[in-house]
């Protein structure tokens, strides 16, 4: 891989488990994740949607919510981010294999990066 590559998309949904259901049975995507909050993550076998759970009590809205890059070195893009005077990628928490960092763009945009990839074992190139 030379340069970055988009490779996932996430909305946040109001039922995760019908988002998923519509997903699977009309553009026979596979499901190959899901959170402890219900949240769940399918895939075309290039590009993953992330079908993430609203909360009742949480403040994030329905609709889209952040996309994700795998690059092939995160401290190089990271570093092209500073020199454009753009905050420094963080390391994201969680058990998930993959959007290592959270990072966001100068118009305020969420984006993810991941040097593993997003695509789950058995899938990845």
């Amino acid at each position: 891989m030379n340069r970055p590559r988009l490779r996932h998309v996430a909305l946040v949904v109001q039922d995760s488990a019908a988002a998923a259901a519509f997903y699977r049975d009309t553009l026979q995507m596979e499901e190959f994740h899901q959170d402890p909050d219900g949240s769940r993550f399918l895939t075309d076998g290039y590009i993953n949607l992330a079908l993430i759970q609203q909360r009742l009590d949480g403040d994030v809205p329905a609709g889209f919510n952040h996309f994700g890059f795998e690059v092939p070195d995160i401290s190089g893009v990271a570093d092209r981010m500073t020199e454009r005077g753009v905050a420094r990628p963080v390391l994201r928490g969680g058990a998930r294999p993959f959007a290592e960092y959270r990072a966001i763009d100068p118009e305020g945009n969420w984006f993810d990066l991941s040097e593993h990839g997003f695509l789950p074992p058995g899938l990845v190139e």
